[in-house]
């Protein structure tokens, strides 16, 4: 039986036509898998399935997906991210979604972990979904000497505007998006080099679990609003009323960078 398989320009491009032929005459396609992103069982022969390249500095791994969570797509990460995410595919490791590594190189000198947390954030009588990122540890640029933090510089430099108050929307950072996938958070993409595809800035070993108003207000507004703020500036909050709370005092402090970031995928 042939295989319902999607193998999009950019996979068969970097696979090589060879391969991709294979794969569509079901020659070193699998017949049953786990979705890479939804992590249920699927079936190449059963069902329309894409096919996800995952490519790190070195190495590139090929993992399937219900073509109904994710496009046929080449995800471009960090060489320790491509590990993170064979663990994921093949369940081998769980970890904590919310605790993972910086994907731009320039962020992660002293492998500082970033804290992701989702929540619902009033602004103007409306409610938006949001994500509030703040690493564990200083972040240095790249070169620099003695224990200082750049991460709200960097983001800065990338596009990303302080906020002294939590009165309006921030604006739309084009080129950043969030990847939202069967309701689950995957990553947040950042442009690539040279005008090239999105990379994973930040990337979960296994998908984070939203709650359904944040799903809704994500699919309503298409668009997410990301808040980052330096380590020590927001802490791991309970509850979003102390998550705002914590976000109104961040930025009176001047200690807080936002943007609002597009969907990705489905």
């Amino acid at each position: 039986m042939p295989r319902m398989l999607d193998v999009s320009d950019d996979v068969r491009a970097e696979i090589g036509d060879e391969e991709a032929d294979r794969l569509l005459a079901g020659e070193s396609a699998p017949g049953s898998y786990d979705c890479t992103s939804c992590r249920t069982p699927g079936d190449c022969e059963q069902e329309r399935t894409s096919t996800v390249l995952f490519i790190g500095d070195e190495t590139a791994v090929l993992a399937f997906a219900h073509a109904g969570c994710l496009p046929s797509q080449v995800v471009k990460v960090t060489e320790e991210q491509l590990q993170g995410a064979v663990r994921s595919i093949s369940a081998d490791q769980a970890s904590r979604p919310e605790q993972q590594r910086p994907a731009a190189p320039e962020q992660a000198p002293e492998q500082a972990v970033l804290g992701v947390t989702s929540g619902l954030v009033l602004i103007a009588g409306e409610l938006h979904p949001a994500l509030v990122v703040e690493p564990t540890a200083p972040i240095a640029r790249p070169g620099a000497v003695g224990a200082g933090d750049d991460f709200l510089p960097l983001l800065i430099e990338q596009g990303f505007m302080p906020v002294t108050e939590l009165a309006a929307t921030p604006s739309v950072l084009h080129g950043w998006s969030v990847l939202l996938a069967m309701g689950q958070l995957h990553a947040v993409l950042q442009p690539g080099t040279d005008g090239g595809r999105p990379v994973a800035w930040w990337q979960a070993h296994q998908p984070l679990q939203v709650t359904e108003g944040w799903r809704t207000a994500a699919n309503k507004h298409q668009q997410v609003l990301m808040f980052a703020a330096p380590v020590g500036s927001i802490g791991r909050q309970p509850r979003e009323d102390l998550l705002r709370d914590a976000l109104d005092k961040a930025a009176a402090r001047g200690q807080l960078v936002a943007a609002a970031l597009p969907l990705a995928g489905t």
